[in-house]
Formats: C-alpha cells, structure tokens, sequence
C-alpha cells in the first residue's frame, strides 16, 4: 500500500510541476492536455512500455466502442485520446486490437514528444509538506502536483468466492483459440464474458455463461451498466446461439477442483461439472487501491474526489481514467473519462500560473466536461 507519510525533502533535488503515473490511456491523454495548458516540466511513468495493458488483451478481443475518422466535421474519434488524432484513421480498423491501440498509443506520445520513462516502477508516493516523493526502484522524483492514471487492467479480481483461484481470468488468456478442451464455463456475463464466450463459440467449444444479474437485457442506455451494442450484436450471431447457454441472475457460490475436472456451485445450490479450468470474467481491482491512503473513499470504494478530480484527502493528488467517479456517473470508458483531461490540466495550470488558454478548444471537441449536471440522460425506446 502507497501511503501519505511527513517526511523532509533531499537539499537541492529537482522538482517537477508534475508526475503522471501511468503509460495507459489516460497517462498519455492527460499528458498531452498537460502540454496543451502550457506545462512543460513533467515526466510519465510507466512501469512497463507505454499502452502495455492493451497490448496484454487475448489477441481475438476488440475495442467494443468503434474508431471513426470524424475529425474533418468536428466529432473525435471515440477512441482517441487527444484533439486531432484518430485511431481509426492511423489504425485504418474501427474495432481495434489491444496491441493496436497499444500501438496507436506509443505514436501519440512519439508525436507530442511527452518525456516517458518505460520500465520505471512507482513504489511509494509520499505527501511531504507542500510537494510529493516518488520512488521508484533508480532514483526518488520530486513533484508538485501527481496524477494517478495507472489504470485498473493489470489487476485481475482474483478472489470474489471461495476458489477462485482455481479459474483463470480472462485477462491472463493469451488467445481463446489456443486454449485446450471442448468444454468451458465463463463466470461474468459483461464485455469480458461475452467476448470470451463468443471467441470460444467461433472455434466450435461449448460455453455456459453465467452472471448474478442479466446485462444483455439490462434496459439502461448506460453502457457503464448495459452491454454495448458490439456484444449484443455478436450474441446473435448463429454459432453463439447454438454453443453459449446463457445463465442469467446465477450468482456463484464457490468452485471445487477435482481430479478430473472441476464443479461449479451456484448460490442456488445447483452444480455444474466442466473439464476445463473455469474462466473468470469478474472485472478488475483498479490500481487506485494502491494509494488508497492518499484518498478518502465513497460508499461504494471509488476515491472521492473534489469538482477538479482532486483528492479531498491529499491536494494536489490528482485521478485519471476509468476509476472516477462523480455522484452516481462513472466515467470507465476512454471516451467518458477523456472528458476530464483538461479539467485536470487547467486545474493544475492555474495552481502554477498559467492561463491554459489553449485547454478551452477541448470543448467543441467534448474534451472538457465541467458542468456534470448534463450528463445522466437515457435513452428514450420509440
């Protein structure tokens, strides 16, 4: 756990305006609305390359949200995490892979020039007095302000029911095609189980889905809670049908391992026998739990944050990427939480005196939600 602790600052270190930690979407995107408000002094840290959580997707699964090449009529692409590029239009696919928008990523910042350090793990970052201490394993940064962007993907939840560990998440399968046996079960019924079982399905495995809930018929337009358009459209698709059987509102109590297999209790109390390792589809801690300390924390466990995601706790910490949360919207998708970008840049920039004047463009792009009281609207069925 990455704790706030008092300390004294080394005589004579160098101090940065900013440290961002995270080479994901929302390091890169939120680096780049950093330059664009005019700050110069800042480093991204990256513990491995940057977009290593994309490229670390199983090689079948896609972007659920589709790349579009809209800039030229003043939409952005939805993938796309700064004003002027598109995915789509680099990529030339509307549904990319994770290793091309890792790919797509590594370009962006190339292109801006932001100083990326790869391969550089945050240890600790430490509130001391006005500024922060950031370790990492060569050396000990000095900053202002800190954004904690390091996302939520390279940390599979691994531990919901008694024997979990007996599954393998999803996150962890390099590709469905590889994967031995004719018999699977997928526990989590969102975007991750419904890829996994369509992938399985498309190599003529059998599948058995279950969820506590029933996203895919979840009446909310909120993709945050409902499946996307992309997922149900493929659970339609024929060979799905015949090889997925769904099991809706099926929460599961435990998993046992046997000799020969592995069983499967649902809360309910029925078993189900399969030959293959279960496949876990439960979602992500998030890496916001490793400076837990530095936040206080919602009812529901999300960091509470200020109107300029600031937290309340520690000021001048700041939160990128799909951990925030603001009353009840939830900002989880790229193009959800890039709206945040320059209310976090401006936010900084004023602190250090620079008018950021140029961070006002992010609005005709929708890159600059600051009046959250016009999100929330459904969709009306007609």
């Amino acid at each position: 756990m990455i704790k706030a602790v008092a300390q004294t600052h080394d005589a004579g270190q160098h101090t940065l305006d900013v440290v961002v930690v995270g080479g994901g979407a929302a390091g890169i995107g939120v680096a780049v609305a950093l330059t664009h408000a005019g700050i110069t002094n800042f480093a991204v840290l990256e513990r491995g390359t940057v977009g290593a959580s994309f490229a670390a997707w199983p090689a079948e699964t896609r972007f659920i949200t589709p790349s579009f090449p809209t800039n030229s009529i003043g939409m952005l692409d939805l993938n796309s995490i700064a004003v002027g590029v598109s995915p789509a239009f680099s990529l030339e696919v509307e549904h990319p892979t994770g290793e091309e928008y890792a790919s797509h990523l590594r370009g962006v910042a190339q292109f801006f020039e932001l100083p990326v350090r790869e391969q550089t793990d945050v240890l600790r970052v430490t509130k001391v007095g006005e500024d922060f201490r950031v370790d990492t394993p060569t050396e000990t940064l000095r900053a202002k302000h800190v954004i904690w962007a390091a996302g939520e993907f390279q940390y599979p939840r691994l531990n919901g029911f008694p024997g979990s560990e007996f599954c393998r998440h999803t996150a962890t399968i390099p590709s469905y095609e590889d994967l031995g046996g004719d018999d699977f079960i997928v526990i989590g019924g969102y975007e991750s189980g419904v890829d996994a079982a369509y992938h399985l399905a498309c190599c003529d495995k059998r599948v058995r889905l279950f969820d506590k809930a029933c996203p895919w018929k979840d009446e909310s337009s909120d993709p945050s809670i409902a499946l996307s358009t992309y997922s149900l459209e493929r659970m339609r698709e024929d060979w799905f049908e015949q090889f997925v059987e769904l099991f809706p509102h099926t929460p599961i109590a435990s998993v046992k391992k046997y000799d020969d297999g592995f069983e499967v209790k649902a809360l309910d109390g029925r078993w189900f026998p399969t030959s293959t390792p279960p496949l876990l589809a439960g979602g992500f801690e998030g890496s916001h739990q490793l400076v837990a300390d530095l936040f206080k924390q919602r009812d529901d466990g999300f960091p509470e944050l200020n109107e300029n995601d600031e937290s309340t706790l520690t000021p001048g910490l700041f939160l990128c990427g799909p951990a925030v949360r603001h009353d009840n919207h939830v900002f989880c998708f790229i193009y959800k939480y890039r709206q945040r970008f320059a209310v976090v840049a401006k936010a900084i920039a004023t602190s250090l005196g620079l008018p950021a004047e140029e961070l006002e463009s992010y609005r005709k792009w929708g890159m600059y939600l600051d009046d959250l009281s016009c999100c929330g609207e459904e969709c009306v069925s007609c």
